[in-house]
């Protein structure tokens, strides 16, 4: 696998969308161990980390091959325009996730509340990853350990400093409008034929989604 400057930026972005989109599943890891004693909750933690991190890599491969057939690109980039909308203004559905005494319950639950909270951030990453599944799973690799061990930084900074959540947006927006400009229908209803224009439509698309956030969550505060 060589290591170019464009495979570097990939792997950045998925590390990137990763972080930004993994809060929630660092909470569900602390609400499915809390009842463990504690020479339990580490273990928990890894072996349940380990399950979530597996099965995301496998997700996210079939997609970045799903990605392969018509109108799929177009699909996933609608959804991941949707994620990147909610990333901004938030989202108020409650998850209820149980805790257990049990050290195998604790580690099924965070597999599986991981796999099933974690459709954004597979549909994320494998767009980002544009067909690069050796990206897609370092990336993986190394944000889910930083998520999950440095995840009380994590939500503190982002808490602190909202413009991060537009950063991790417009990510998320920029590669959106990337998967949808590639669809062969999207290509060849506009005809689209230099990156000029494919640039600048992302940049469209980006900064709209990001002023419609700003907007909203202003009227709302």
């Amino acid at each position: 696998m060589e290591f170019s400057t464009a495979s570097l930026l990939i792997l950045l972005k998925i590390i990137a969308i990763d972080i930004v989109l993994s809060g929630d599943n660092a909470v569900v890891i602390a609400m499915a161990t809390r009842r463990l004693e504690k020479h339990q909750q580490n273990k928990a933690i890894l072996l349940g980390t380990g399950g979530a991190v597996l099965l995301r890599i496998i997700f996210a491969i079939i997609i970045v091959y799903l990605l392969k057939v018509p109108f799929v690109h177009l699909i996933g980039g609608v959804l991941l325009l949707y994620i990147a909308y909610h990333v901004l203004v938030g989202d108020d559905s409650d998850t209820e996730i149980k805790s257990s005494n049990s050290l195998s319950k604790a580690i099924g639950t965070i597999i599986l509340a991981d796999a099933l909270m974690s459709l954004d951030n597979v549909v994320a990453v494998a767009g980002a990853a544009k067909g690069h599944v050796g990206m897609l799973i370092i990336g993986v690799a190394i944000s889910i350990p930083i998520m999950i061990f440095g995840s009380k930084m994590i939500v503190k900074v982002m808490d602190k400093f909202s413009w991060i959540a537009y950063v991790g947006s417009g990510i998320l927006a920029w590669t959106a409008a990337g998967m949808i400009l590639e669809d062969k229908l999207v290509v060849d209803t506009l005809h689209l034929n230099s990156n000029v224009e494919i640039y600048s439509l992302s940049a469209i698309v980006t900064i709209a989604v990001l002023v419609i956030g700003y907007l909203r969550n202003r009227r709302i505060n």
